[in-house]
């Protein structure tokens, strides 16, 4: 069991790369991460989102348990991230964390979204979005081995 992530997007970039590596590689069973980077649809507004939607949902199991990041998802501090990420591997759930597009996603992805998940009510470069989502796995992973990383 592990976290994927599926994106639309590009490679990480460059300033990028530093960032998700060093807390990737830091991670172990079942918090280790995945990455799926799927292209930009080259449409525009909603035929994009319908566009990129589809390829992500294609990605997806029925048996995943699905956290759609969005500004409008519900905002969870790092403890309840890291609870709410446990419970689903003691459920024996994979878990693949979603990144939509510019566009974000249609109403089919959002229905099929298990939790939606705000890091902020800001918007973020989509680069920043998945250092951050890596350093918050890692912390996550901290928190429930018990060990020190997270200060309260």
């Amino acid at each position: 069991m592990s976290i994927s992530v599926v994106a639309i997007g590009k490679k990480h970039e460059k300033w990028a790369v530093d960032g998700i590596e060093r807390y990737t590689q830091r991670l172990r069973k079942p918090y280790d991460l995945s990455w799926k980077l799927l292209p930009h649809s080259s449409r525009d507004g909603e035929a994009a989102r319908a566009e990129e939607s589809g390829r992500i949902l294609g990605t997806i199991k029925p048996q995943d348990h699905v956290v759609l990041l969005d500004e409008r998802g519900k905002n969870i501090d790092s403890p309840a991230l890291a609870k709410h990420l446990q419970s689903q591997f003691d459920l024996g759930h994979p878990v693949v964390l979603v990144i939509g597009g510019a566009y974000g996603v249609d109403h089919e992805l959002h229905a099929r979204a298990d939790f939606v998940w705000s890091l902020s009510k800001l918007v973020f470069p989509h680069q920043l979005v998945r250092m951050v989502l890596a350093e918050q796995v890692y912390r996550a992973q901290e928190i429930s081995g018990g060990r020190p990383y997270h200060h309260v």
